[in-house]
């Protein structure tokens, strides 16, 4: 989804850039019930500035990036004053994370990156208000506008079925590689050289040599230093010496040597996403659950599922007390059933005892955070969840071109309906 460009993308360059500019106590906009000043509006100029001559960018006139910067600082006002009032808070650990995920972008650790950051003279604590607003209106973003986007099941069925769709859900594959080159015109001698150091590293690699160090060691290839990491490519992206060998591959496995123009190609098919075939266990169980509550205590809760253990024992159905009993009130209605559900849905204990129980016997009471269960599993089964997978992620992808469209229709939306008087 669309994030907000200092929470996702701010850099050293980007907090330091105003950090010689002198505060002035000038109102410069009043947005509803909060003001613009003056100060704010030229250390974010000086910001923008910074990051455009950083691009080698052109930079427009000093007028129309004023009123560029201006506009972008009303907004930020208009969206805070909206989370203020809605109770968004972004607590420091959120805060703490995100500096870190920042500093590393920066390739740095997080005491680096301040101690860079004040040694150009700006305020680390000032950088982090900076990035706690742009992740608080990130996150209204999403609570806002999360709630306008409906995707239907046609749209679903139109993009799998569009070119764009297939070729979006084929298979991603993650490539390692290492080149042995060859020099321009090569003589027999160098090539059979070159295939003889080739063959050696593959049988290397085939008996368990790590690839990554191999790849640093002996390959010239532009990854080489990075473990021969080529990253995710579709099988059209690759060349096609390798597509024609990769694809067949099963994820870890190696394929022979490779022989082109530059050399001796080895390479390794490191993971593969997209087109698997997703096989999930699930169970079909049913339960009982007792809630505490106010006039409940959790041991008597216990001794009344202990009691319907019993009376199940001695010969009572289990769905007749399960609706008569179980506070699970949608289950409840089904005789205690939930069918067949994936376990990774469930809580934790509750997966224990499911998985551990023999089929057709009910288990002892246990807890869990909802209150005291007895459970029952009916049965089991492999079910092959590639096509819910598959949907989902073409629901992602609707979601996500949704989202930035509906982001700029709704401030417009809410800049239409705010007070603003500018006072430059």
């Amino acid at each position: 989804m669309r994030t907000i460009a200092l929470g996702a993308t701010l850099t050293l360059s980007s907090l330091t850039a105003h950090a010689q500019i002198e505060p002035l106590d000038r109102i410069a906009a009043i947005v509803n019930d909060d003001v613009v000043m003056y100060s704010e509006l030229e250390q974010r100029i000086s910001s923008v500035e910074n990051q455009i001559r950083s691009r080698n960018g052109v930079m427009p006139p000093r007028e129309i990036l004023q009123s560029q910067v201006m506009e972008r600082l009303i907004m930020e006002s208009i969206q805070l004053q909206i989370g203020e009032r809605s109770g968004i808070r972004i607590d420091d650990q959120t805060l703490n994370n995100t500096m870190q995920s920042i500093a590393k972008r920066n390739n740095m650790n997080l005491v680096e990156f301040k101690a860079a950051i004040e040694a150009d003279g700006a305020s680390y604590a000032e950088a982090r208000e900076q990035v706690r607003r742009d992740l608080t209106i990130n996150r209204i973003r999403q609570a806002r506008v999360n709630d306008r986007i409906r995707i239907s099941d046609q749209e679903v069925r139109n993009f799998e079925l569009s070119e764009e769709g297939q070729y979006e859900l084929s298979a991603d594959y993650r490539l390692s590689h290492i080149l042995i080159p060859l020099p321009d015109a090569a003589s027999p001698e160098q090539i059979a050289q070159a295939k003889q150091t080739a063959g050696k590293l593959y049988q290397e690699l085939l008996a368990g040599a790590e690839f990554e160090k191999m790849a640093i060691t002996y390959s010239r290839g532009q990854s080489a230093l990075d473990g021969g990491d080529l990253g995710w490519r579709k099988a059209d992206q690759m060349p096609s010496l390798f597509a024609s060998q990769i694809t067949s591959l099963n994820v870890g496995e190696i394929a022979r040597p490779i022989r082109s123009a530059s050399g001796y190609h080895i390479v390794r098919l490191a993971d593969k996403r997209g087109d698997n075939k997703m096989m999930q266990r699930q169970y079909d169980v049913r339960h009982i659950l007792i809630k505490p509550n106010e006039i409940r205590r959790d041991e008597d809760a216990r001794i009344l599922l202990v009691q319907l253990y019993d009376r199940i024992a001695d010969g009572e159905s289990f769905e007749e007390l399960a609706r008569a009993h179980s506070d699970d009130t949608g289950s409840a209605l089904e005789g205690g059933r939930l069918e067949w559900v994936n376990p990774n849905d469930l809580v934790s204990e509750f997966q224990q005892v499911m998985k551990s129980m023999p089929h057709g016997e009910v288990s002892q009471p246990f807890k869990t955070q909802y209150g005291w269960h007895i459970l029952e599993v009916l049965g089991e089964r492999n079910q092959d969840m590639s096509l819910a997978v598959k949907e989902n992620r073409i629901r992602n992808i609707l979601h996500n071109r949704k989202f930035n469209e509906e982001v700029e229709l709704w401030l417009r939306e809410i800049r239409d309906d705010t007070y603003v008087e500018l006072k430059i």
